[in-house]
């Protein structure tokens, strides 16, 4: 029998906690490690800390997140080349099978030219595997009917012959675009899954699994009965959650949804509503 599949925390699901706490509600919740989403908190970008906090608590650094959003445009410098080869580094130090990276920003221009070239080259000469993750476009906000080029090549991880992607389920839900239909479109190139769920609404929602319309749990179920191997990443948004308690509620509940489908013989579970109203916000 196959080892069951990893369910991990990402630290973006703490914000605007810092990634100790992460560490902390990923031991004491009983995920199987911790996604490092780098960014401004210090210890995401320092091994040293992670490391302290990896054997403090007791759980992996499996993943790490490279620095490519606009809020950690700044973090390690300005070019995004350098930041990505500097993230394979931390993965390699931690012992963390994936880096995930958006792809380059269109006012990137020298870094997307290469991009291509450098994820493979990366992935070839660390073992570390690089997945690039699928996007949405973005609206501009003069007019509703109006796309704005967000990202070069291009968001569209469909379009483009990365060898490993990520698939984020609330990113699919902004692009109009179907769970399933982009775990077949990948096939064997998915090797990473941010798991949260969304409305298709216009915005990064990054709902717990069970709350919104992409059919988290097939997507789940299809990846046990098929042989999947990767890490699905819990990547909700808790921001707006009022306490420490809430956040709490909404990471137990995204795990016990995860590992309740994440099975050959699913069982069913319906995510209780949240006991407060969630105003809508971008995640990050």
């Amino acid at each position: 029998m196959a080892p069951p599949i990893p369910v991990t925390l990402s630290t973006a699901s703490v914000y605007p906690r810092r990634a100790a706490y992460a560490f902390e509600s990923a031991a004491e919740l009983g995920y199987d490690g911790v996604e490092v989403m780098v960014w401004s908190d210090p210890a995401t970008q320092e091994t040293a800390s992670l490391q302290r906090l990896s054997r403090h608590h007791g759980v992996q650094v499996r993943s790490l997140h490279a620095p490519t959003l606009l809020v950690s445009q700044g973090v390690w410098g300005r070019d995004p080349a350098t930041k990505l080869r500097r993230t394979v580094d931390m993965a390699l130090e931690l012992g963390a099978g994936t880096v995930v990276v958006h792809p380059p920003f269109r006012w990137q221009y020298r870094y997307a030219r290469g991009f291509q070239d450098q994820v493979r080259e990366l992935t070839a000469e660390s073992g570390v595997v690089l997945a690039v993750e699928n996007m949405y476009p973005w609206k501009a906000r003069s007019r509703s009917d109006r796309h704005y080029v967000a990202y070069l090549p291009g968001w569209d991880a469909t379009e483009f012959d990365y060898a490993n992607v990520t698939l984020d389920l609330s990113h699919a839900a902004v692009a109009q675009q179907g769970g399933m239909d982009l775990v077949h479109a990948f096939g064997d190139r998915l090797r990473h899954l941010h798991l949260a769920d969304g409305t298709g609404a216009p915005r990064d929602e990054h709902l717990v699994p069970g709350r919104g319309s992409m059919d988290c749990a097939a997507v789940l179920t299809h990846l046990a009965r098929t042989g999947w191997r990767g890490d699905v990443v819990v990547e909700i948004s808790t921001r707006r959650d009022r306490s420490a308690h809430e956040r709490h509620v909404d990471l137990e509940i995204a795990l016990a949804f995860t590992r309740a489908y994440l099975r050959p013989d699913p069982v069913e579970y319906h995510p209780p509503e949240p006991t407060h109203r969630h105003l809508p916000a971008d995640a990050w």
